[in-house]
């Protein structure tokens, strides 16, 4: 019997706003010598729009497509047959032809902030909790505090951490919520009634998440505000925002739901997107003393706008912790992101079911 035939060669371009290791793609080639890359690093500017410098003649000839925010003309494409995003949010596609017009698979990223998403999670609740803000301004002042000044100190045993979102970040602050004391529970769009549903199929870093769905003690899913009221009212005390930005989830949480929240004067992280949350009422939440209703706090990654614009009056609540949109951040983003890109090369050539595929009706 003759040889198989090799693979079909892959032209892959690289449009990103991150420095890859050329270690990293010679890995993949050697793996998939059928492979060949040409690397563009682009601005971390949102406009679609493609850098005139790259010819068409490179355009037509990619199978290809790892990018960002950058993407060609369906009729300059015409072999792309795959397009890997680095990032985990899908939600910037729905003005993009390449997404509109064409049943390409696109793949995202998803899973590869797991680790340093979680670790900004816990940092937040630890430093709310312990009072970091007022101990390190007595260090910038050379006062040796006294502990009576910093009010209550309440450590995370006990507590209930309600996950709005249980996807890779979710899997992986749970799991760590877990290791400190907290209950965890668990709330996603559809239902986990089944050991299989509850089950992470995507991306996981090895020795990090929750991939058999173990760790809540409780499931709840929907889509409605019954259902998710139905979650808030299950005695939260930190919130943890993580469901994708979808026309369903604009504005999810607002005025009624921290009303909800209020009674338990919930702490609310937002490491997704601005917009899920209405962010006046946040405010009003958050400038409403906990005796009323009031919200414990806040650790926001995420506003709506961004960037927050400087007379908002977030920047000066003290009981909010704002960073600018960079707890994903680490060191291995790019080599973890391009651990995706590889597995669904081998997919591809096995003719095996890609992971980490965006739904288009979903949107993530």
């Amino acid at each position: 019997m003759g040889e198989a035939p090799p693979p079909d060669k892959e032209h892959i371009l690289c449009l990103i706003p991150l420095k890859v290791d050329p270690a990293i793609l010679e890995s993949i080639k050697k793996r998939h010598p059928n492979v060949d890359f040409t690397v563009r690093e682009v601005g971390f500017d949102k406009t679609q729009a493609l850098d005139p410098s790259i010819p068409d003649e490179l355009l037509k000839e990619i199978t290809i497509l790892v990018t960002l925010f950058k993407f060609p003309k369906p009729e300059l494409a015409k072999k792309l047959k795959l397009v890997h995003l680095v990032s985990a949010g899908a939600d910037r596609l729905a003005s993009v032809p390449l997404w509109k017009e064409t049943e390409i698979p696109f793949t995202n990223s998803s899973g590869v902030h797991g680790p340093q998403i979680a670790e900004w999670v816990i940092l937040q609740i630890l430093s709310a909790s312990h009072k970091e803000r007022i101990m390190v301004e007595w260090q910038k002042k050379h006062i040796w505090g006294k502990g009576a000044e910093l009010g209550v100190v309440r450590d995370g045993v006990g507590q209930r951490l309600g996950v709005l979102g249980y996807g890779a970040i979710g899997r992986q602050a749970g799991r760590v919520a877990r290791a400190l004391g907290l209950d965890v529970i668990a709330y996603t769009a559809g239902p986990r009634k089944t050991p299989e549903s509850k089950k992470d199929r995507g991306y996981i870093v090895p020795g990090t998440g929750d991939p058999d769905g173990l760790i809540p003690s409780e499931w709840y899913s929907g889509l409605d505000k019954a259902s998710l009221h139905t979650f808030l009212k299950a005695d939260i005390d930190i919130l943890l925002v993580a469901v994708p930005l979808t026309p369903e989830t604009r504005h999810f949480l607002a005025a009624p739901e921290f009303e909800i929240l209020g009674k338990k004067n919930a702490f609310i992280l937002n490491i997704a997107r601005g917009p899920i949350i209405q962010q006046d009422d946040l405010i009003a939440a958050l400038k409403k003393p906990e005796a009323e209703g009031g919200l414990r706090g806040a650790a926001l990654d995420v506003t709506d706008p961004e960037p927050l614009p400087a007379d908002s009056e977030l920047w000066d609540l003290k009981n909010v912790a704002i960073t600018p949109h960079i707890s994903g951040l680490g060191t291995l983003y790019a080599q973890r992101s391009f651990e995706i890109l590889e597995r669904n090369l081998t997919n591809l050539e096995n003719g095996s079911k890609l992971i980490n595929v965006v739904d288009r009706k979903k949107g993530y």
